[in-house]
């Protein structure tokens, strides 16, 4: 056997590049069709995509059996599927979501009188109005509204089917405001919001596992006719394993430009997807909609740490020592990169984005790279520590 050759593809399996990926294979997965028999608990399927019926949704809940079964089918759609599902009538009772719709409202105004902007990750600023955190805004502005929005069975099996028990739920109200422009079509979170740079740091097998760390969702807050711009899907390519790194290419783009699908939705519909999905929101091309929806964003309960560890601290501590070590070159710079580590935060998130946005990239800078870059510039302790205290106080709830 070729040991090179074993020893090449092994590499080129583990660490993808930029250009990974074939465009004929992407489009010969994305041209398969939904096939309505193959999901029985589906009360149809339009443009690929499945759809649902809340109040079937609701009376399976109330079984245990048709409830799991219901959530198999689920999470094969989300898997294998079309990747995506649409609830019709996923919220019980619409004078919830209008009470919501208030609160938001509310909460935008008060935002916008107080001076924040809140910028959106892929969409150009001002195209729309964006609340970071609505989950617990909504649960501080109204506690019993919240209790009863979020009571919603469709939303629990949903995130339950994906995730499993103890799942986070966080949400990101969006409101795309007449003549809004479109996102550029993108996976999600996590590794959706790096850099292609940031994306090939991370191995072929972590490329599988990201979308089934997350969940993403919509609560629709008004009726989303085409026009309104609701969001864009191309069904089937969350199963085009090197697609992170390769749907921001423009033969990517130019397919997804002319084969995606786009469902109208109604007040209190609820559409959920794999991350990994293809997917954007849509121009809002009318002249009187402002169109709302409660953005969820659900993650697995596996994502920590065993032990909670005081890295501001560790950080203030370990500093002066790097530093000399720097200045003695006792250390290589590719030494005290694997020290900053095992000491500094290496991930972004979570943060709270009102206070602590992305600034030039889809991700704040994180405490690893406030770091490195301190150091290269020899930063005193003094002045590191408050430079600690400072993003620390950023990232607070």
């Amino acid at each position: 056997m070729d040991t090179q050759t074993l020893t090449s593809r092994r590499r080129q399996k583990v660490w993808l590049d930029k250009d990974a990926g074939s465009i004929d294979a992407f489009k010969a997965l994305v041209a398969q069709k939904t096939n309505l028999a193959d999901w029985p608990l589906a009360s149809g399927v339009e443009k690929n995509v499945l759809i649902y019926d809340g109040e079937a949704v609701r009376a399976a809940a109330r079984d245990p059996e048709r409830r799991r079964e219901l959530m198999a089918e689920w999470v094969d759609a989300f898997a294998t599927g079309p990747g995506v599902i649409v609830i019709k009538r996923a919220m019980a009772d619409l004078a919830v979501v209008d009470r919501a719709t208030d609160v938001f409202n509310a909460i935008v105004r008060a935002e916008k009188e107080a001076g924040k902007a809140a910028g959106d990750h892929f969409a150009k600023p001002g195209a729309n109005d964006r609340i970071w955190n609505s989950l617990q805004k909504h649960a501080l502005a109204d506690p019993e509204n919240f209790a009863g929005y979020y009571a919603s069975e469709a939303l629990a099996m949903a995130s339950e089917a994906w995730l499993g028990r103890g799942y986070q739920m966080t949400a990101q109200m969006n409101r795309v405001n007449p003549g809004g422009t479109a996102q550029v079509p993108h996976r999600d979170y996590h590794l959706g919001f790096m850099s292609p740079d940031q994306m090939q740091a991370y191995p072929g097998h972590i490329h599988a596992i990201s979308p089934v760390l997350t969940l993403q969702g919509a609560v629709a807050h008004c009726d989303m006719p085409l026009e309104s711009g609701p969001t864009l899907f191309l069904p089937f390519s969350q199963s085009f394993f090197e697609g992170y790194l390769a749907f921001g290419r423009p033969e990517f783009q130019a397919h997804f430009a002319s084969h995606h699908v786009q469902l109208p939705l109604e007040k209190g519909d609820a559409v959920f997807f794999n991350p990994a999905l293809m997917h954007g929101a849509g121009n809002n091309v009318s002249s009187d909609i402002w169109r709302m929806a409660n953005l969820l964003q659900v993650s697995s309960a596996f994502g920590r740490a065993m032990e909670t560890v005081d890295r501001d601290a560790m950080c203030k501590a370990v500093y002066p020592a790097l530093l000399s070590a720097r200045n003695s070159a006792s250390l290589t710079p590719a030494e005290i990169a694997n020290a900053i580590a095992s000491t500094a935060e290496g991930y972004a998130f979570p943060t709270n984005l009102d206070r602590d946005p992305p600034v030039g990239g889809l991700a704040p800078k994180t405490q690893n790279t406030m770091m490195a870059e301190a150091l290269e510039a020899g930063m005193e302790p003094e002045a590191f520590a408050i430079l600690v205290d400072t993003q620390a106080s950023k990232r607070k709830p």
